[in-house]
């Protein structure tokens, strides 16, 4: 997925373009409100908007978008704390508003909750796949029984099928923000690895876990 970035401070527009591109998006960062207009048609699937910047503000590209690309995602991002602003840039159209200063991350998990392509199965080999919508794994036509900590586990590839999640990961995303220990997870993984086929999770030494390269996901 390709982003556009338009924000004229250089060093929070690289920081920004790094963590996206840490996630495997690609992405143009934009310092100049007209030269972004003039980009706008490049086939972007997400903005990212500051409001102040100079030539042509955010608001009046948010404007643009929503005219000729209607359902594309537009994160708003500004030092203007101004209510009205906020209240404008929502009845224009954004799909999200970030008030600087703000987390990096939750940046990131914002675009990865807007820009989401739908994907229902992850396909270990030709008899064994796992379903995204409900939440179920075949194996040999048969349905094969699933914790929730292993639906989770399966869950985290759904956008980034073959980085490695690490530990930290983990105990946030399947334990849910609950403190867990290395034995607690190394233990449903191994119950999961039983179900799937033979190297199907790849232990990544001292960082975590990953899938089998020849994954896929459709």
């Amino acid at each position: 997925m390709k982003i556009l970035v338009l924000e004229d401070n250089e060093r929070l527009s690289n920081v920004i373009k790094q963590a996206l591109v840490n996630e495997n998006y690609k992405v143009d960062c934009f310092y100049d409100g007209e030269k972004a207009s003039e980009a706008l048609g490049n086939g972007y699937s997400c903005f990212i908007l500051d409001i102040n910047v100079p030539n042509l503000d955010g608001i009046s590209i948010l404007e643009y978008i929503r005219f000729n690309h209607a359902k594309t995602p537009v994160i708003i991002i500004s030092s203007n704390h101004d209510l009205e602003k906020v209240q404008t840039s929502y009845e224009k159209g954004c799909d999200d508003y970030l008030k600087k200063p703000f987390y990096i991350l939750e940046l990131v998990q914002k675009v990865k909750k807007l820009c989401v392509v739908p994907k229902q199965y992850l396909q270990f080999d030709e008899n064994c796949k796992y379903d995204f919508i409900n939440h179920k794994l075949y194996k040999d036509n048969e349905e094969i029984e699933l914790t929730k900590k292993e639906i989770l586990f399966l869950e985290l590839f759904s956008n980034n099928l073959h980085h490695v999640a690490t530990y930290d990961e983990l105990e946030e995303y399947v334990w849910e923000g609950e403190e867990t220990t290395l034995v607690n997870i190394r233990s449903m993984i191994k119950r999961l690895r039983k179900k799937l086929p033979e190297d199907g999770i790849i232990i990544v030494k001292g960082l975590g876990y990953s899938l089998n390269k020849d994954v896929k996901i459709y």
